[in-house]
């Protein structure tokens, strides 16, 4: 087996390196204190074409697999972006590849080049207030009236939602009690009508500039033709998706672990301690050397996850485990940075509190450790179902 980027690969992990460049440490941090969304990062790498990384080449994009775009996210991240910078451009990337598998070529040709050059921002709008993960019992209704659906209802940890013109929207199509099974959600993709759409910014913890949101609906007229594939099978669409969401978030939450451990290790060579770098003490050595053990653990299971996405074999353990240890890796690494950096660790001019602040994201979202556990034991293990 060979674990070595292809020339490629490589290629593709420079340049990104290059775009980054000039959005450094202080220029997240400052994203971190201000907010805005980061306009002029998305920017430069819409003009590079990076939005399009994996879009089909037929409608302007690069039609690359998972494997790169993981390595794309991982190397933004990984420049000091964090999931600061990952979040700004992770929809835009892959949130509509639904639309991709399901889309027809009327709609791809539709909706893809506007996202991929960057003139449109689109957000995500799947969870609720009172269902959280459990999107079979979703209850934003769209109601067919002629040639449209009127949508009514509410949505929760709708990200960039303040600044997007586009939401991929899940909404019922038919009451939960006369649903089987999976039936019954329906998938658009349409215009955000702000008319009829409030969106309200959630203060949180981390990433301030990529802003999170309340979205409430009363009465969004979506055309029939926003509708991606048939009625009622939205669910099956989303869960298409999933795994390579997985895939990328595991990535970037390395990038972000590997970020925080070379400020740490940086800061472990320079900083003298009775006459000596403390970098020489095995009590700060040890922990950063567990953590970059860690990491590196986690990306060989997010490559093994990408290579059989890409491969179009089974990949949910694979993809769902990623997640899981790259998350652990990534909080551990950015707690042992501030250990490291001791009190000076706490200050935000060092930048690595604003990291361990960021690596709950992964940890959290977009499914919980619990619940990951809970399918590997039933999917892999064999056990009962516990939920």
């Amino acid at each position: 087996m060979n674990f070595s980027l292809t020339p490629e690969q490589a290629q593709i992990r420079d340049a990104i390196e290059r775009v980054c460049a000039p959005f450094d440490a202080d220029y997240w941090l400052r994203k971190d204190r201000e907010g805005g969304f980061p306009d002029d990062f998305h920017h430069a790498l819409a003009e590079s074409g990076w939005l399009g990384i994996a879009m089909p080449e037929e409608h302007g994009g690069a039609g690359l697999g998972i494997s790169e775009v993981a390595l794309m996210m991982h190397t933004i991240a990984a420049t000091g972006a964090g999931l600061s910078g990952a979040s700004a451009v992770h929809m835009n990337i892959f949130g509509l590849h639904p639309v991709v598998v399901f889309g027809t070529h009327e709609q791809k040709r539709r909706w893809l080049p506007p996202l991929i050059q960057g003139r449109d921002r689109a957000c995500f709008g799947v969870t609720e207030p009172n269902t959280g993960l459990n999107t079979l019992k979703l209850k934003t209704r769209a109601v067919r009236e002629g040639d449209h659906y009127v949508v009514h209802g509410q949505k929760v940890w709708i990200s960039t939602a303040q600044v997007a013109n586009k939401i991929l929207l899940l909404a019922r199509t038919t009451p939960v009690g006369d649903c089987k099974g999976t039936e019954g959600l329906s998938l658009f993709y349409t215009e955000l009508d702000r008319s009829t759409v409030e969106v309200r910014e959630i203060e949180k913890l981390g990433r301030k500039c990529v802003d999170s949101n309340q979205v409430f609906i009363d009465g969004l007229r979506i055309p029939i033709e926003d509708r991606v594939g048939e009625e009622g099978k939205g669910f099956g669409y989303i869960l298409h998706g999933l795994n390579p969401e997985r895939i990328l978030i595991a990535s970037e939450a390395i990038g972000l672990g590997r970020a925080a451990l070379k400020r740490a290790a940086g800061y472990a060579n320079e900083r003298e301690v009775f006459g000596r770098p403390i970098g020489m003490n095995q009590a700060i050595q040890h922990p950063l050397a567990k953590s970059w053990m860690e990491l590196e653990a986690a990306h060989l299971m997010v490559q093994k996850a990408a290579w059989l996405y890409d491969q179009h074999l089974p990949c949910g353990a694979e993809a769902n485990s990623a997640k899981f240890l790259a998350a652990e890796a990534c909080y551990a690494a950015c707690e042992n940075a501030i250990f490291t950096h001791g009190g000076m660790g706490y200050a935000k001019e060092y930048h690595v509190e604003r990291y361990l602040r960021e690596a709950w994201i992964p940890r959290l979202a977009p499914v919980s450790p619990q619940l990951i556990l809970c399918f590997i034991a039933e999917k892999v293990l064999g056990l009962p179902k516990s939920y």
